[in-house]
């Protein structure tokens, strides 16, 4: 992805910990006010070339940034909406691993199992005396459902999604179409998996921002979601853009 101007980027965005600050449930997240507008706004100064890449489902970003109507990769690529149009999974669902997970960690208070369709994550943000009971039952039902299946990290959570899965695939998808195509593209995230996505636009000629601490990929760093806030602000009135933000 190559492009020129001070909007010639295609911006690539995850939600949980980069958007919005991390909460204690998937539920519990709060939007800024201020970020809706800020988006809508960014879409339209980037010929629309601004789509968010997570491990939520589409359903959920719509919840969370009402009316707005974003290109998103939702379940870490595999729940895709580019333009308006929605390409329908077509995978199983893991209903009855979702159950038998609730099921085996009801014994551990403050575990929260998120079942995502085609996918399962076990979280342990608010009980973390019970880690090691969250990732037995992970490895145990990744064992049953074999190498069509793959475990990720995350901060607190470990999920299990399909082998095709993954954010990096997701920005080379996006990078095949308009308006993405022809683009420098940006990938700004705060997790382990969000890494792949950092090398992916790199390789391609663009930049991985990094949110928050500890080793990464990407060429840049911002300390949380509400500096990359501050700082899409600037961008948005013509200020420095990523590539003027500071190295990691």
């Amino acid at each position: 992805m190559t492009g020129s101007g001070a909007f010639g980027e295609a911006l690539l965005l995850d939600f949980d910990g980069t958007l919005a600050p991390i909460a204690p449930n998937p539920d519990a997240v709060r939007v800024h006010p201020d970020l809706p507008g800020l988006l809508a706004d960014l879409r339209d100064r980037l010929g629309g070339a601004l789509a968010i890449v997570t491990g939520r489902p589409i359903a959920d970003i719509d919840r969370f940034l009402p009316g707005l109507d974003l290109d998103v990769c939702g379940l870490h690529g595999l729940d895709r909406r580019v333009g308006g149009r929605h390409e329908p999974l077509g995978l199983p669902s893991l209903a009855a691993d979702v159950a038998a997970l609730r099921d085996v960690l009801s014994a551990c208070p403050g575990t929260l199992v998120e079942d995502k369709g085609v996918g399962v994550a076990v979280h342990w943000r608010q009980a973390p005396a019970h880690e090691a009971e969250a990732r037995a039952a992970i490895d145990r039902v990744a064992a049953r459902l074999g190498p069509a299946y793959r475990i990720q990290e995350g901060k607190a959570v470990r999920e299990i999604v399909p082998a095709e899965a993954g954010k990096g695939k997701a920005a080379a998808f996006l990078a095949r179409l308009p308006p993405y195509a022809g683009r420098t593209a940006v990938f700004v995230g705060d997790d382990v998996t969000d890494e792949a996505a950092f090398r992916s636009v790199q390789d391609m000629g663009g930049t991985g921002v990094k949110i928050g601490p500890g080793d990464t990929a990407a060429r840049r760093r911002l300390g949380s979601p509400d500096d990359l806030r501050d700082r899409l602000a600037v961008w948005r009135r013509g200020g420095d853009g990523p590539a003027g933000w500071p190295a990691s």
